[in-house]
């Protein structure tokens, strides 16, 4: 849906942008939510793309993306691991040293897949993001709606304005973060 059409825009720009050579798109193994998207399904997506009546834009598009995926520089993965609810400090070690070896910055989105960053632990809201995830292989940039009663990294101003303007800030739905971390090479 929306949610996979909106990670391939990014993919797209990375590549275009010159910002990235190859991304590496990391597709559930199994659905477990609703926007839980797996390799066929992006697949559909593009196919659906394609023949969409009298939009010569939207195949376009498709087309560039397909090319994206039959040149390798979209490579799609799809792992059982990300449609689980283990902390990714407990990815498998394939995984954990794909992603060491094979990419530079990892983009985590979505309300669970930042609670697994942070093992699904209620730390203090203002524990660095970049204390907590220092175990992650790659950079890691974070994208998440406040959903759930974990946080990190929000300063003192950031939590009195959010509860001022919004008691139920952390579980509306209505507030977000976006945190980046880049750790030094080991």
């Amino acid at each position: 849906g929306l949610e996979l059409f909106c990670d391939l825009c990014l993919a797209d720009y990375l590549i275009a942008a010159g910002i990235a050579t190859v991304c590496v798109i990391q597709l559930k193994g199994h659905p477990t939510f609703v926007s839980d998207a797996m390799e066929k399904d992006l697949m559909f997506m593009l196919d659906y793309m394609r023949n969409v009546p009298d939009d010569a834009r939207l195949h376009e598009l498709a087309e560039r993306w397909l090319d994206r995926v039959r040149s390798g520089q979209w490579i799609l993965r799809e792992d059982a691991f990300w449609a689980q609810g283990s902390p990714f400090w407990a990815m498998p070690d394939r995984i954990y040293d794909d992603l060491r070896r094979h990419s530079s910055l990892t983009f985590v989105k979505g309300d669970a897949n930042y609670r697994r960053l942070l093992g699904d632990l209620h730390w203090d809201f203002s524990t660095d993001f970049a204390d907590i995830v220092a175990y992650f292989p790659t950079a890691v940039c974070a994208l998440r709606t406040l959903k759930a009663e974990i946080a990190c990294g929000l300063g003192p101003e950031a939590i009195q304005r959010a509860q001022a303007e919004d008691p139920n800030w952390l579980v509306s739905g209505k507030w977000g973060v976006i945190h980046f971390s880049d750790p030094l090479p080991l």
